[in-house]
C-alpha cells in the first residue's frame, strides 16, 4: 500500500536519483517490512505462498470470469478483496478461494508430511478462524481429496471430503443427505454423492459455526471409511480450506489457520473396551484396544489398535474376541476378520502385519447390535 508523503522541495538531480532508486526498490517491495503482509493476487488461478511456504493460498476461480482478487496479510490470515459473482446455486459454484496443505493438482507444500496412506494415518487436527459476510451465497469448506496412488498431477479419483463449517444463500452439497454423524464431537448432516471418476462425501456442521479449535479430522475420514466413502488403502494427499462462492464473496475471509496430519499409531482414544495382553514367539509381543468410534440405534464402528510390546517387529498379529451380547461384525477394514457365532479372529495384512517396536497399527469394523452394545475383552497375539 502506498502512503502519502508531505510535500517538499527537491532538485532535479535529487529526484532523478530517487526515481533510480524506486525502480531498484519496486521489485522487493512486499519483501521486508510493513509491505509483507499485504499481496494480493486477480489471477483466475493465482497462487501465493504464505506462512514460509507451509501453505499456498489458491485463487481457485474455476467456473466464472468476473473480477476476482485475494490477498495475503500475514501467517495464514488472507481474504477475498474483491468479488462480486451472481451465479445460481442449483449449479456448481463460481470459485473456491483457499489455501492448502499438502499436494494440490501436483503443486505440493513445503513439510506437509502428506501423502498419508489412511490406513496409517496416525492423526490430523485443524484449527479454522473465519470472517463471513451477512449476504452473498456461499459455503465455508474444507476440501480433502484422497487418491488411490501418493501423488497425481489431475482430478485424484479416489475421494473429495467436504467439511461445512456454515453456509447462506440456500447453497447445499452435492448428491443428497443419506444420514447424520456425531465423529469429531460435533452433530452433522451426512450428504454423499458419485462424481464422474470419484465420490464425495460432505459433513455439514449442524447449526453453523465461524470457527473450529483442534477439529479431530482424523475421526471424520474414519466415520467416511465406516460408511465406505473412503477407501483406507488410498492417500490424504491435501486438505484445503476456503469458500466456495455463488453470489457476492467479497469480505470472505480467513483470520488464522493451522492443518497438521501425522503418519503412525492409529490411537483409539478413550473408553469402550479391555486390554489383553500376551506373545509368542521370543520378543514379540503386542496389545489390543478397542474403541468405539460411533453408534447408532442399530449399529456401531469400531477402531482396534494394534501395539507392539515386544524389543523385536513383529512379523503378523492375531487380535481375538468374544462378542457378550451376540454382536455381528458386518464389515471390515484393515485386517483379515471372520466371525464364528460370538467368536471374531482379526488378523493383520500384508502393509500393516509388521510393526515395529513400540509402535502400532490399527483395523476397524462396522457390525449390528440389539438389546446392548457390551464391550469384549480381547487378546492378542504376535510373531
Amino acid at each position: 500500500m502506498r502512503h502519502p508523503h508531505r510535500p517538499f522541495r527537491r532538485t532535479r538531480a535529487a529526484t532523478a536519483v530517487a526515481a533510480l532508486l524506486a525502480a531498484l526498490l519496486i521489485p522487493f517491495a512486499g519483501a521486508t517490512g510493513a509491505q509483507a503482509a499485504d499481496t494480493t493476487t486477480c489471477a483466475p488461478q493465482g497462487t501465493l505462498p504464505v506462512d514460509n511456504g507451509e501453505y499456498t493460498l489458491q485463487a481457485n476461480e474455476w467456473n466464472s470470469s468476473a473480477q476476482q482478487c485475494i490477498t495475503s496479510s500475514g501467517g495464514t490470515a488472507w481474504s477475498v478483496s474483491t468479488a462480486n459473482f451472481n451465479l445460481g446455486t442449483s449449479g456448481a459454484p463460481a470459485t473456491y478461494p483457499s489455501l492448502y496443505k499438502g499436494c494440490h493438482w501436483g503443486a505440493c507444500t513445503t513439510g506437509s508430511n502428506l501423502p498419508i496412506q489412511i490406513s496409517n494415518l496416525g492423526s490430523a487436527t485443524s484449527s479454522w478462524s473465519t470472517v463471513q459476510p451477512a449476504s452473498g451465497a456461499y459455503d465455508v469448506a474444507y476440501d480433502l481429496w484422497i487418491n488411490s496412488t501418493p501423488t497425481t498431477s489431475g482430478q485424484p479419483d479416489g475421494t473429495e471430503i467436504m467439511i461445512w463449517l456454515n453456509s447462506r444463500g440456500g447453497v447445499q452439497p452435492f448428491g443428497s443427505q443419506t444420514g447424520t454423524s456425531t465423529a469429531a464431537g460435533h452433530n452433522w448432516n451426512v450428504w454423499t454423492g458419485q462424481q464422474t471418476s470419484w465420490k464425495i462425501i460432505s459433513y455439514v456442521l449442524q447449526g453453523g459455526g465461524t470457527s473450529f479449535s483442534n477439529l479431530d479430522v482424523k475421526a471424520l475420514i474414519n466415520d467416511a471409511v465406516s460408511r465406505g466413502s473412503v477407501n483406507p488403502a488410498h492417500y490424504l494427499i491435501d486438505a484445503e480450506a476456503g469458500f466456495e462462492v455463488w453470489q457476492g464473496g467479497q469480505g470472505l475471509g480467513t483470520s488464522s489457520f493451522s492443518f497438521d496430519a501425522t503418519a503412525g499409531s492409529n490411537s483409539g482414544g478413550g473408553g469402550g473396551g479391555g486390554t489383553g495382553g500376551g506373545g509368542t514367539g521370543g520378543s514379540a509381543g503386542c496389545t489390543a484396544a478397542l474403541n468405539t468410534d460411533n453408534q447408532w440405534n442399530s449399529g456401531f464402528t469400531d477402531t482396534v489398535t494394534v501395539t507392539n510390546t515386544g524389543s523385536a517387529p513383529t512379523k503378523g498379529w492375531t487380535v481375538g474376541w468374544t462378542w457378550p451380547n451376540g454382536q455381528q461384525v458386518t464389515g471390515s477394514w484393515n485386517a483379515t476378520l471372520s466371525q464364528s457365532g460370538s467368536a471374531v479372529t482379526a488378523s493383520g495384512l500384508s502393509y500393516n502385519s509388521a510393526i515395529a517396536p513400540a509402535a502400532s497399527t490399527s483395523f476397524g469394523f462396522q457390525g449390528t447390535w440389539t438389546g446392548s452394545n457390551g464391550a469384549p475383552t480381547l487378546s492378542c497375539t504376535a510373531s
